[in-house]
């Protein structure tokens, strides 16, 4: 007889047979029918968790690995003895589907892979995906369920040559990325200023309490520390220049300089990329810049 422990998501052990758990059978058919549709596993699990599926009757946060064993699993089309819960039609077009992914994914360039690492919907901050191995047909995408397809496509191409664009721009206009942050910055609050005033009227006491004083006097470099904040935009800002100082315009993406020099790229669904640098600067569609 088998254990419970070794009974797959989706069934139960009862009377020493196997059966199928209903509320875990159909998250197993929405699972297969959510996969088809086009989302990612990551979706996928991100939905099971907000749903509070169980698995395995323990409350539980997916992740893609369990969605992914439950796609690959063959005991849902009734191999060694399992009752049936997914026909095999289904379950052979979702593997191949998968395998079709993975392949494309696995043949795509290390520079478009930096490019994913680094590219997220501008709306929800969901990571954009790159759907399709062809140039011809592929697009980025937001894959988030939770937020809207875009209306548009973007390809390699486009942002390819945003980004090239953007990093010219900077190469001949390094200034673009200068920043109104100061290193430090001390900003006085009514507290300190209270504080300093309690000590003036006891240093103008004739006879000084000099315990007193000094604790007063150590509690005003408390509070004045915390007035204090420290920037390291200056410095980002200075290395960036650095980094763009000994660069040429490109006629290509130089995958290097953008790992460098950019820590994300959003995209909007309203046709809007934005590249965001190392210390903060965004320059928008090439023209528009903020901080």
């Amino acid at each position: 007889m088998k254990k419970n422990r070794t009974i797959p998501f989706g069934y139960m052990m009862k009377n020493g047979e196997i059966h199928q758990e209903s509320a875990e059978s159909k998250a197993v058919q929405e699972i297969f029918r959510l996969y088809l549709d086009g989302n990612s596993l990551l979706a996928i699990a991100s939905m099971m968790s907000s749903k509070g599926v169980s698995y395995n009757g323990i409350n539980t946060v997916w992740n893609k690995n369990m969605v992914k064993r439950i796609l690959e699993n063959e005991k849902y089309i009734g191999r060694n003895g399992y009752p049936v819960l997914i026909d095999n039609k289904t379950f052979q077009k979702a593997n191949i589907q998968k395998k079709m992914k993975s392949n494309a994914y696995a043949e795509i360039s290390e520079e478009l892979q930096v490019i994913r690492s680094l590219t997220y919907c501008t709306e929800c901050g969901h990571r954009l995906s790159r759907i399709g191995g062809s140039r011809r047909y592929e697009k980025w995408d937001c894959r988030n369920p939770e937020c809207l397809r875009f209306g548009y496509r973007i390809t390699d191409n486009m942002l390819r040559d945003t980004l090239s664009a953007v990093l010219n721009t900077v190469i001949a206009n390094p200034d673009l990325l200068d920043t109104d942050s100061e290193i430090s910055m001390y900003t006085p609050n009514i507290e300190v200023t209270r504080q300093q005033n309690e000590i003036n009227r006891l240093m103008d006491n004739s006879d000084v309490d000099f315990e007193k004083a000094m604790e007063e006097i150590l509690r005003l470099a408390e509070l004045k520390y915390e007035c204090c904040t420290y920037s390291d935009k200056p410095l980002k800002t200075n290395a960036l220049k650095n980094i763009l100082a000994e660069k040429e315009q490109i006629n290509t993406l130089d995958i290097g300089l953008l790992k460098s020099c950019v820590s994300q790229i959003s995209v909007s669904h309203f046709c809007t990329i934005e590249i965001e640098f190392q210390n903060g600067v965004t320059i928008q569609n090439i023209t528009e810049r903020k901080k």
